[in-house]
C-alpha cells in the first residue's frame, strides 16, 4: 500500500436495497476516519464498487465497469480500487486475477477491515482469512443519503437456502440486531428529519433478537416520534404470521404494502426451488392479508425458466398472476449461480423461451397494474413528497402509502415537502398523476375533474 493516506472516496453500488444500505455503512465508516465522499471516480483517492451476485447479468455489469475504472488506475497508480459485497465474497481472489488492477476485495461481513486496508487505522487486523459471520455493524451509523426516507438493516444473512440463490453463501446465516439498537438508529434518523424508514433483511419475517420478533420490532419503531411511515423488505411467505399481518393492519404507521415473492405458481417448481410452501399455501396467505388489510398493495418477484419448468408449470404461474392481481411484479429469467443446489440441475429451458415467458408475464402484469392504478383516479391519496422530478422541471415526485409513485406540480411552497393530500387525476401502469385538491374548481367534484384531466 502507498504511504500516502487517502482523503477522498467514491462508491458505485449495484444491486438491492441491502447493498445500498451497506454502501451507506461503508461511507459512514470512512467518514469516521476523515475521508470525504466525492461524486465522480476521477476525483477520488479510493474507488469502491459494491457488487451484487444474485444474477449473472449483475456480475457482468460489474466486470464491465471495472474495466472502465482501469483508466483511473493508469492515470494515478496510487489510487486504490476495491471491490466490495456479494460478488467479492463469491469470487474472492479470482476477481483480482481477472482484473489485476483491483487492489483488494471485501465481502459483506468484512467492511471493518477497510480502514486498515487503506492505511487509516494501523491497529485494525485485516490480514486474517475469512469474514466475521456474526457481524451486524450495529455500532456504525451509516452516512444516509439526503432525503425523507432511509433504509435500516435489522438483520443480516439468510437461513432459507432456496436452491437458486447465492445469498446464504455470500452473506452467511441469519443474525438479528438488538431491537434497542434499531430503535436508536431510527430515533437518530427522525432527529435528522427523515419521515420514513424501511426495515431491511433477506427475510425480515424471521427476525428474532432473543426477545422480540418482527411484529414486536414494528411496534417499537412505530413508537418513535417523528417517523410517519414504516416499510419493510423482504418477506418470505412461509414465515408470514397472522401476528405480523394483524400488526400491519392495526399499526397506522406501518404502510399497507406487502412485497411477498412467490417465484413460481407451480407447486412442483416451488419444491425444486426449496421454497417450503405450495401454491395453495401461498394463496391462503394472500387471502389472509387481504381479509385483514382490504386496501393493501401486493407486489412480488417471479423467476421464469427455472430448470425443468414446463409449459404447464409456466401456465400455473401465469394463472396465479391473474388470480392474485398484484399491484406490481418483478419478473426475472433464471440465471445459474455456481455453488447453489439448482446449479446441479440441467438448465434445460432455452434462453429464447425464458425471454418469451418473461415478456408474456410483463405484458400481463402491465395490464393488471394499469387497471389497478386507474381505479385510483378520483381518489384523494396521502403522498410523501420525495423531491423534484429530475426529468421534468417544476414537477415533484412522491409515494403513496401503498408505494405507488405520484407525479404532481406543487401549487404551494408547503406542498414541496412532507406528506400532502393529492387528488389522483390520471394513471399509467407505473405512475400516478395528481394535483392538490384545492385546485378543484368550485362546483365540480374531484371525480369530475379527474375524468376531465384523464381526457387531456
Amino acid at each position: 500500500m502507498s504511504d500516502r493516506k487517502p482523503k477522498k472516496f467514491y462508491i458505485k453500488t449495484y444491486g438491492c436495497q441491502m447493498n445500498k444500505y451497506d454502501s451507506e455503512l461503508v461511507a459512514g465508516l470512512l467518514q469516521q476516519h476523515g475521508l470525504e465522499p466525492v461524486a465522480a471516480p476521477e476525483d477520488a483517492d479510493v474507488i469502491l464498487v459494491n457488487t451484487c451476485a444474485v444474477r449473472d447479468h449483475a456480475e457482468q455489469r460489474v466486470l464491465g465497469h471495472l474495466t472502465q475504472l482501469r483508466l483511473h488506475k493508469q492515470a494515478d497508480p496510487s489510487r486504490k480500487i476495491g471491490v466490495l459485497g456479494c460478488m467479492a465474497e463469491r469470487m474472492g481472489q479470482d476477481l483480482i486475477a481477472k482484473r489485476p488492477f483491483v487492489d483488494f476485495v471485501l465481502g459483506p461481513d468484512g467492511y471493518r477491515k477497510l480502514p486498515a486496508l487503506l492505511g487509516l487505522d494501523e491497529r485494525a487486523e485485516w490480514e486474517k482469512d475469512g469474514q466475521d459471520r456474526l457481524e451486524t455493524y450495529t455500532d456504525i451509523f451509516p452516512a444516509h443519503t439526503e432525503g425523507v426516507a432511509a433504509w435500516i438493516a435489522v438483520m443480516r444473512g439468510c437461513n432459507n437456502f432456496c436452491s437458486y440463490c447465492i445469498v446464504p453463501y455470500v452473506r452467511g446465516r441469519e443474525r438479528s440486531r438488538p431491537a434497542a439498537d434499531v430503535v436508536k438508529e431510527v430515533r437518530r434518523l427522525a432527529e435528522q428529519g427523515y419521515l420514513e424508514v424501511t426495515l431491511l433483511g433477506q427475510n425480515v419475517n424471521s427476525y428474532w433478537d432473543g426477545e422480540h420478533d418482527f411484529s414486536d420490532l414494528l411496534r417499537l419503531v412505530a413508537g418513535v416520534e417523528g417517523i410517519a411511515r414504516i416499510r419493510f423488505a423482504t418477506s418470505h411467505p412461509k414465515d408470514l404470521s397472522d401476528k405480523l399481518i394483524d400488526t400491519i393492519a392495526s399499526e397506522p404507521k406501518v404502510c399497507n404494502h406487502v412485497h411477498l415473492p412467490v417465484q413460481s405458481g407451480s407447486s412442483r417448481i416451488l419444491r425444486l426451488m426449496n421454497r417450503k410452501y405450495t401454491r395453495e399455501q401461498y394463496l391462503e396467505r394472500v387471502r389472509r392479508i387481504r381479509q385483514a388489510i382490504p386496501d393493501v398493495a401486493l407486489t412480488t418477484d417471479i423467476i421464469v425458466g427455472f430448470p425443468g419448468e414446463t409449459e404447464e408449470d409456466f401456465e400455473q404461474t401465469r394463472s396465479l398472476l391473474e388470480e392474485v392481481e398484484y399491484d406490481g411484479a418483478f419478473v426475472f429469467h433464471y440465471s445459474v449461480r455456481p455453488g447453489t443446489a439448482a446449479a446441479r440441475l440441467p438448465d434445460n429451458v432455452p434462453h429464447e423461451e425464458k425471454i418469451a415467458r418473461l415478456e408474456e408475464l410483463n405484458r400481463l402484469q402491465k395490464k393488471i397494474s394499469l387497471k389497478k392504478n386507474r381505479a385510483l383516479v378520483g381518489r384523494i391519496e396521502e403522498v410523501l413528497v420525495e423531491g423534484p422530478n429530475r426529468k421534468r422541471p417544476g414537477q415533484y415526485i412522491g409515494r403513496t402509502e401503498t408505494n405507488k409513485i405520484v407525479v404532481f406540480r406543487p401549487g404551494r411552497e408547503e406542498s414541496k415537502r412532507g406528506i400532502v393530500k393529492l387528488l389522483i387525476t390520471d394513471a399509467s401502469a407505473h405512475t400516478l398523476f395528481g394535483r392538490e385538491p384545492d385546485e378543484v374548481p368550485e362546483g365540480e367534484t374531484p371525480v369530475a375533474v379527474a375524468a376531465a384531466a384523464s381526457e387531456e
